[in-house]
């Protein structure tokens, strides 16, 4: 990966990308889906899910703004393949915990197609929580034609592959603080 300070052009593997979303803009959205939360769960102890790998910059800066007591999980599930969805969701790592009874707040990275978030809250709604929430920090609403809401967005986007901030192409550019967008 071949990459500077200023946001310039960058090349992962065999691919281009320009720079798209600063680390400002990206900190500011998630202070606004931060703010949401703790005004929507005043009183509760939700558990924040983070869905791996995507979501961990996200994740980590949102909890961050959290000022609520809660706890925290992961879990990992892939339908990627390069820049493409495989069309399948394989769960990886599960969750071990009980969430019977609890507020669970799904964190995502980005929403598109829907295919791995239907999959994760329909195996969260078979252990009985009280509620089902997801945030994400980008959202692709021409991509997503699931029925499921998404409660908390940061930022939507148009239908265009992204890296950086926890994304990636092929395992490479999540240690991008600043989103880029392929350059087509």
């Amino acid at each position: 990966m071949q990459r500077n300070t200023d946001m310039e052009i960058i090349t992962v593997k065999d691919k281009s990308f320009k720079p798209y979303i600063s680390e400002e803009d990206l900190l500011a959205s998630v202070k606004k889906v931060a703010s949401k939360i703790n005004i929507d769960y005043k009183g509760s102890v939700p558990l924040f899910l983070g869905v791996l790998n995507g979501s961990f910059m996200f994740f980590s800066d949102l909890l961050k703004s959290i000022d609520l007591e809660c706890t925290v999980s992961f879990v990992k599930l892939a339908s990627y393949e390069g820049t493409n969805t495989t069309g399948q969701v394989n769960e990886l790592i599960g969750l071990s915990e009980s969430i019977e009874g609890r507020d669970i707040i799904i964190v995502e990275d980005i929403v598109d197609t829907g295919n791995t978030l239907v999959k994760l809250y329909d195996i969260l709604s078979a252990k009985n929580p009280k509620s089902i929430k997801i945030a994400t920090l980008l959202y692709k609403p021409e991509a997503y034609k699931k029925s499921h809401p998404i409660n908390y967005v940061g930022l939507e986007i148009p239908n265009a592959f992204v890296l950086g901030y926890g994304l990636d192409y092929d395992g490479l550019g999540r240690n991008l603080s600043s989103i880029y967008v392929l350059n087509e």
